[in-house]
């Protein structure tokens, strides 16, 4: 195509070349101007870019202010809501009564006991009605010379102050204390209708036979283990030992009939 050299046009093959004019008018025109120069050009991303970095570091900043109220102790603990919490509403001890204790207790035995005890009913199933428990009871017993019930005349002191005689009173056992930190039910066997009488009425004290039981298996050892003797020869060492530091050559030690 021919061109004329006094006009200048722009053509397709050759578009209009920016000129001083132009560049200054593009670097002080607006986005929309620019767009003008480049069509088809997607929109800058780095508006969106720095509102997000915004609100993270807002974000941040007020965590970090919050952290530090709450260390300062200006704001309350936050707690879980749903914690578990223990209500104590046992009444005070009272106290019942005191006794002096003169006693010397001479030794102590350990047991323990295995019990299995069942109740049932005759011709009925063990599914419907049934009660069996084993229980591991585990006590002590302690064997023991009450000094209060010495008599009168019980002492005697020979005319030389070397010898003496003394006659007590014959050891005897102490109530079977079970120990409910090391017993234990080992396993227990209930009928659909004894579950169902626990669901109704339930029975707090249903083990106190168990428990009865246990006890009595116990005391019965301690009386057949020779513990009382053993408590006859310790207060015999005890006595001889003590009166011969006082002097006394030869001590005699005695029991009552039990």
């Amino acid at each position: 195509m021919a061109r004329d050299g006094d006009i200048n046009e722009p053509t397709r093959e050759f578009p209009d070349y920016p000129t001083s004019e132009s560049l200054r008018d593009r670097a002080e025109g607006s986005p929309d101007h620019d767009r003008e120069y480049a069509p088809g050009a997607p929109a800058s991303g780095g508006g969106a870019a720095r509102g997000l970095l915004w609100v993270l570091g807002a974000a941040a900043l007020a965590v970090v202010v919050l952290l530090g109220v709450q260390a300062t102790g200006l704001l309350p603990d936050f707690r879980n809501p749903f914690a578990k919490e223990q209500t104590d509403r046992s009444q005070p001890p009272l106290l019942k009564s005191i006794r002096d204790l003169s006693r010397y207790v001479a030794a102590e035995g350990n047991f323990q006991v295995v019990v299995d005890v069942q109740n049932d009913r005759r011709n009925v199933p063990d599914f419907l009605l049934n009660e069996r428990t084993l229980f591991v009871g585990a006590g002590r017993v302690e064997a023991y010379v009450d000094f209060t019930k010495i008599a009168d005349g019980a002492v005697v002191v020979s005319e030389d102050g070397k010898s003496a005689e003394i006659k007590l009173p014959a050891p005897q056992l102490g109530e079977t204390d079970l120990d409910m930190d090391k017993s234990y039910v080992f396993a227990e066997q209930r009928g659909l209708i004894n579950r169902l009488n626990d669901l109704v009425a339930g029975d707090p004290n249903r083990q106190q036979q168990v428990y009865k039981l246990a006890e009595d298996r116990i005391t019965a050892a301690a009386r057949d283990s020779g513990l009382t003797a053993r408590a006859e020869e310790n207060t015999r060492k005890m006595l001889e030992g003590l009166l011969r530091s006082l002097g006394y050559e030869k001590v005699t030690v005695t029991y009552a009939a039990p």
